[in-house]
């Protein structure tokens, strides 16, 4: 879409259950492919029905994938403490590549892929939070993720990152 200012016409079918009944269902056939690619590409089942959570950009300090681990890691400790409690069931997906000399971004990358395998392995947390590193993103990947996407994490430390450059 070139011209934003058409999305004005969409306005009048909010409240259509028709219109917002074939979006929610463009958007469940688009999790469900991309549920089918996760499972060939990593082995990992996840929920096409859960929320996806979806972080995919360079991996640099300032992007704070680094802090998306760490509520990663709450979510999880919040499933163990009670996991009889409500939960919107999530699928957390982070993506990108770190510079060939960027050492600290290849260990935040290591750190997600470590609570990755505690997470996904605990049958205590089953299909409420499964987590998955994106190996090898691009653009052809961006084209079969984007449509799925749920919650696009757009958490770069302020006044670093140019308005509206991201996915």
């Amino acid at each position: 879409m070139v011209h934003l200012d058409q999305l004005q016409k969409l306005k009048p079918l909010v409240n259509d259950p028709t219109f917002v009944r074939a979006v929610q269902t463009v958007k469940q056939e688009n999790k469900l492919r991309l549920s089918d690619l996760l499972y060939k590409l990593y082995g990992i089942q996840v929920n096409p029905s859960s929320m996806f959570d979806v972080q995919v950009k360079r991996i640099h300090e300032y992007k704070r994938q680094l802090l998306n681990c760490l509520h990663m890691v709450v979510l999880y400790n919040r499933i163990k403490r009670d996991p009889t409690a409500p939960f919107v069931p999530r699928t957390i997906m982070v993506g990108g590549k770190a510079a060939p000399g960027y050492h600290i971004a290849k260990q935040i990358i290591r750190l997600i892929n470590h609570v990755a395998a505690v997470v996904n392995n605990d049958p205590v947390v089953g299909d409420k939070l499964k987590i998955i590193f994106l190996e090898n993103y691009r653009v052809s990947f961006a084209e079969k993720i984007i449509p799925a996407t749920d919650l696009s994490e757009q958490i770069s430390t302020a006044g670093t990152e140019a308005s509206g450059t991201g996915n």
